[in-house]
C-alpha cells in the first residue's frame, strides 16, 4: 500500500502553527460546532464528484482572498451599486466555485449559526480541494461500511492529492474593493518581480515556486498569455522562451479568442508535478510560469520538484498552511458573515 501523506506531517504542521504566536487552532471548532469539517469536507466532494475543475477554481479563490487584505473571506462578497469588489476584478473573472461555499455556508448555519467564518469555509474547501484533486501516485476510494469522511489509499490508481491539517479561527473582513486586487501578482510578472512581491508577504523564493505549482490544477485564459505570442517586444515576435512547438499550439488556440482556455500542463484536473515538468520543456503556459526558470535561484527548484513529488507535496503543504495565515483576523477585527456574500 501507498501512503501520500508524508510521516512526520502532521507534527511539523502543528509546529509550525504553535510557532506562530497566532490564537487560530487546530480544533477551533471543537466544541461550538464539531461537524465544521467534516460538512465542509462533504459539501467539496459531491461538487468535485460532478465538476472535478472545480479544484483549480476552491484552490485560486483562496490564493486570491490571502493575497488582497489577508485570509478573510473578502474575495466572496458581491458587487453592490455603490462599491465594485474584488470578485470583479479581470484578474478574479476566472475564479469559480462560489456555489460550494455558499452550500457549505447554508449547511452549517442549520447546524451551528453565527459559529464558522467564511474565511474557515474558503480555507477548508480549498485544502479538500487539493485533499479531493487526483494525482498519479494513489487513489482514493470509498470503503463501502464507511461514511464519505472515511476514505482509503490504494495503489494502482489515480487518485487523491496531498493531505494537511489548517487551523481554524479566521474572522471574516468588512472590506472588499477591485482596487486591492492590485496586490495579486500579474501573470505578466518576471522571476525578481515575482520573488519581491512574494517576499512583501514573508514568503521565501522556494516557497513562491511550491505556491505557484497550484497552477499544476486548472486553465487560463488567452487573454492572460496571449502577449506571449506576438509583439512580444522589439527584438521577438514571439518569446523566446516558450517552446516554438508549443506556441503555435497556442496561438492555433486562441484564435478563437481572448476566451479560450488552455490547461496549464497535460493533466489540468490531477494534482502532480506535470506543472514543473511543463516549465522545465519551456512548456509553461503563463509568462509568469516560465519565468521561474530564467534564474538559478528558482530554476534549482522547479527542477526538484519536477524530479520528486513527494517533495512538492510535503513542502506544498506546509507553504498553504503559511499562506491561510496571512494578515488573518482574529475577535473583534472582523465578522461571522451570515451570508458570504454581503457584509452584515
Amino acid at each position: 500500500m501507498i501512503f501520500c501523506a508524508i510521516p512526520g506531517l502532521f507534527l511539523t504542521v502543528w509546529l509550525l502553527i504553535a510557532g506562530d504566536g497566532n490564537a487560530l487552532s487546530i480544533g477551533y471548532y471543537g466544541f461550538e460546532c464539531p461537524m465544521a469539517e467534516a460538512i465542509v469536507k462533504s459539501t467539496v466532494e459531491q461538487a468535485l464528484r460532478k465538476d472535478p475543475t472545480l479544484a483549480a477554481g476552491l484552490l485560486r479563490m483562496h490564493f486570491h482572498d490571502c493575497f488582497v487584505q489577508g485570509c478573510d473571506g473578502s474575495v466572496l462578497i458581491d458587487s453592490t451599486k455603490d462599491n465594485t469588489a474584488e470578485k470583479d476584478s479581470p484578474a478574479n473573472l476566472s475564479l469559480r466555485g462560489y456555489e460550494v461555499i455558499d452550500k457549505a455556508k447554508q449547511l452549517l448555519e442549520g447546524w451551528c449559526p453565527g459559529v464558522v467564518s467564511c474565511a474557515d469555509i474558503l480555507a477548508m474547501a480549498a485544502r479538500d480541494a487539493v485533499f479531493f484533486a487526483p494525482n498519479d501516485l494513489c487513489e482514493w476510494r470509498e470503503q463501502s461500511q464507511e461514511s464519505s469522511e472515511q476514505l482509503q489509499r490504494t495503489e494502482g490508481g489515480s487518485a487523491g492529492g496531498p493531505v494537511y491539517e489548517i487551523p481554524k479561527g479566521r474572522k471574516d473582513g468588512r472590506r472588499s474593493r477591485i482596487e486591492d486586487t492590485i496586490n495579486l501578482p500579474p501573470p505578466t510578472l518576471n522571476v525578481s518581480g515575482l520573488i519581491r512581491m512574494f517576499a512583501q508577504h514573508g514568503f521565501s523564493a522556494q516557497e513562491m515556486v511550491v505556491l505557484s505549482g497550484g497552477h499544476t490544477l486548472g486553465v487560463a485564459r488567452c487573454s492572460s498569455f496571449k502577449q506571449r505570442l506576438s509583439k512580444f517586444d522589439s527584438t521577438h515576435d514571439v518569446d523566446p522562451s516558450i517552446d516554438s512547438s508549443f506556441g503555435q499550439s497556442l496561438a492555433m488556440k486562441c484564435s478563437a479568442g481572448d476566451t479560450t482556455e488552455v490547461a496549464f500542463d497535460a493533466s489540468r484536473n490531477t494534482f502532480d508535478s506535470a506543472y514543473f515538468k511543463a516549465i522545465q520543456t519551456s512548456m509553461g503556459l503563463l509568462f509568469s510560469d516560465q519565468t521561474l526558470s530564467s534564474s538559478p535561484r528558482t530554476r534549482v527548484v522547479v527542477n526538484a520538484y519536477a524530479m520528486n513529488q513527494a517533495l512538492f507535496f510535503f513542502d506544498f503543504q506546509k507553504a498553504m498552511v503559511k499562506m491561510g495565515l496571512l494578515d488573518v483576523k482574529e475577535d473583534d477585527e472582523g465578522d461571522v458573515r451570515l451570508n458570504c456574500r454581503k457584509i452584515n
